[in-house]
């Protein structure tokens, strides 16, 4: 038996289907919610849809029921329409499917609003008694198809693609549009498909999805590091870059564009899809890293007042931005919040639904910038820690990213034990394993309140003293030894030393901080908060009890600790399948009330004893 492939809109649903299947029979197992009055015999004619594809002949009971105006326009009983081919279908006056999609944090619910449709049309054909034009038919073609109010603003493109597409397809075509404005055409019925990409372009790395914008299935997911990393390893050593060297700003524009439409390529070659099917592409990114992609100086950023050069969401044509996929593409930029808490930020709150929470929530966003946002639907407040390099790696002695040969956790058992990526030979140590380390060491009292790591002879915990081989000197200061020489990948060291103690320190005393500071704008206590949720790599893989134990997040607050995986490109993947989640990305930006910690009375106080350990020893 063949099968076919049936298209429904509005609410933009493709389904499969057995050859001779009816368009009830399909829409009762799609739960599609439609009126069937006399119960599917063809009696009452009330399940009239329009198929605009597909049609075939009217039954003998179709012919007596419906006007033969209306058979002419493609309107059939769905009851009694079957399907011996692909079929495209109209369902006039049903309102929009709603989809619950498992995301990549949680289950959420969201209505399905393509940014752009497709519509497939048969145009008249030209005669010597009308001297219509191409564009004038096509114009009627979309009038008989609902679009009777385009806009007045027509891509030169497309009248020069037009004539050939016409005649090539015999005058049937499909038009792409975007609100009421065609910004394509193309040739035959291509409206099964249309694809999308989100991306998370962090400082770091780039994470790419690429989704059906029907069904909003994840069909693959691409990831690379950030080729901006090679002009600085944080967001102020390339805004420095961007001002200082001479096309430094297109440098930086360049390497990420360049980045977006290969992993665009990786994606659609995993999916077995060509770029071309790609319609839109939505972007969420903290604001420097946002400025860079739109070829924005940034440098109003790194100077007081920090503010940025846009904070609105941006719609841009693909090709304004050299991003390769369908001539007709958009590309949907999420908008910022302020000058350090970006689009990303935006993003996550947006997956969470921070502004719909009857509680109040604790979000963190943990890196060389670390975003905080604290609320609930009565009021949220966000800011930016300066966090440095130290989670992910840099700037620590033996530090590395989370790749293979990381150690990425570690445990103070009965000897010292980790766990290494990839299961290979240790290289380094990444963020994670760093904070387990440290909060190891402050249970146990080798390191005190100040982050001094404690000589042997000083140790009073007798669990402590197991580790006596670990407590070392190294480059003339004291060191604790995770793995000697002869069991790495490289034949070094790999350490903690008294110096990254320090590094790490800064970085949860300036995220701590930040808790504290929004903690005290909104008038709250700990007590207050019902649930923290981390947000990126770094939070999705540290161990919850190791960064309450430092300190990065208050204790009593452990029990509340939920991660939640990438949020940002979840957020983004939401404002690419809906234009109405796109809308709220704006308005959640434009409610947040950012505190500027630098300005903030008694900020210095606050970090200098968000700095201190509390040993339980």
């Amino acid at each position: 038996m063949k099968r076919y492939k049936v298209f429904f809109q509005p609410g933009d649903l493709e389904v499969e289907v057995m050859e001779g299947s009816t368009i009830m029979e399909i829409m009762n197992e799609a739960g599609l919610d439609f009126d069937f009055p006399c119960g599917g015999r063809g009696k009452c004619g009330k399940c009239r849809v329009k198929i605009l594809q597909g049609a075939g002949r009217p039954t003998a009971q179709e012919v007596d029921i419906l006007e033969e105006s209306d058979l002419k326009q493609g309107i059939r009983l769905a009851c009694l329409t079957k399907v011996y081919g692909n079929m495209s279908v109209e369902l006039p006056n049903y309102k929009k499917l709603e989809h619950n999609i498992l995301m990549a944090s949680e289950e959420r619910s969201f209505q399905l609003e393509p940014h752009l449709k497709k519509i497939f049309i048969e145009v008249d054909r030209p005669d010597l008694e009308n001297h219509r034009s191409d564009w004038q038919r096509f114009r009627d073609g979309l009038a008989r198809g609902g679009y009777d109010s385009l806009d007045s603003e027509v891509p030169l493109a497309l009248f020069r693609r037009l004539p050939d597409a016409l005649r090539q397809a015999q005058n049937r075509v499909t038009a792409v549009m975007y609100g009421s404005k065609v910004v394509g055409v193309e040739e035959r019925d291509t409206t099964a498909t249309m694809l999308g990409m989100a991306f998370d372009i962090g400082t770091t790395t780039i994470v790419g999805y690429l989704l059906d914008l029907y069904s909003g299935k994840e069909l693959s997911v691409v990831s690379t590091l950030n080729p901006q990393t090679k002009y600085g390893a944080d967001v102020i050593s390339r805004v420095n870059f961007a001002g200082r060297e001479e096309q430094g700003l297109n440098k930086l524009h360049t390497a990420v564009v360049e980045a977006l439409n290969k992993l665009i390529g990786e994606a659609a070659e995993k999916a077995g899809i060509s770029r071309n099917h790609i319609y839109g592409v939505s972007i969420a990114a903290n604001t420097c890293m946002h400025h860079l992609f739109l070829g924005i100086s940034p440098q109003s950023i790194a100077v007081s007042p920090y503010v940025p050069a846009v904070s609105e969401p941006v719609v841009a044509k693909a090709a304004e931005l050299r991003i390769d996929i369908n001539p007709a593409g958009k590309i949907f930029v999420l908008p910022n919040i302020a000058g350090f808490v970006g689009a990303d930020t935006a993003a996550v709150l947006l997956a969470v639904e921070l502004d719909r929470s009857e509680d109040v929530k604790l979000v963190i966003d943990i890196g060389t910038n670390g975003e905080i946002a604290l609320g609930s639907k009565e009021k949220m407040v966000a800011c930016s820690a300066a966090a440095g390099p130290a989670f992910e790696g840099a700037q620590i002695s033996s530090g590395m990213r989370g790749a293979v040969g990381a150690i990425d956790h570690v445990f103070f058992r009965d000897k010292l034990d980790y766990t290494v990526i990839g299961g290979v030979s240790p290289l380094g140590i990444c963020g994670s394993a760093l904070l387990d380390v440290i909060a190891g060491l402050v249970e146990l009292g080798i390191i005190d309140k100040r982050g001094r790591l404690l000589s042997y002879d000083k140790l009073t915990n007798p669990a402590a003293k197991v580790y006596k081989d670990h407590l070392v000197q190294y480059e003339d200061q004291p060191a604790f030894m995770l793995v000697d020489a002869e069991q790495t990948g490289h034949g070094r060291p790999i350490m903690v030393t008294q110096n990254d103690i320090r590094q790490l320190q800064l970085a949860k005393g300036a995220m701590a901080a930040g808790v504290q500071v929004l903690m005290d704008t909104l008038g709250i206590r700990v007590s207050d908060i019902k649930e923290v949720l981390l947000a990126g790599a770094f939070g999705n893989y540290l161990n919850p009890h190791s960064a309450c134990v430092i300190g990065l997040i208050p204790p009593e607050l452990e029990s509340k600790i939920k991660t939640i995986g990438n949020a940002a490109g979840t957020g983004a993947k939401l404002a690419l399948l809906s234009a109405s989640e796109y809308r709220r990305a704006a308005e959640i930006a434009g409610k947040v009330n950012f505190v500027e910690l630098g300005s903030y009375p008694k900020f210095n106080s606050i970090f200098a004893q968000s700095t201190y350990f509390q040993p339980t020893r």
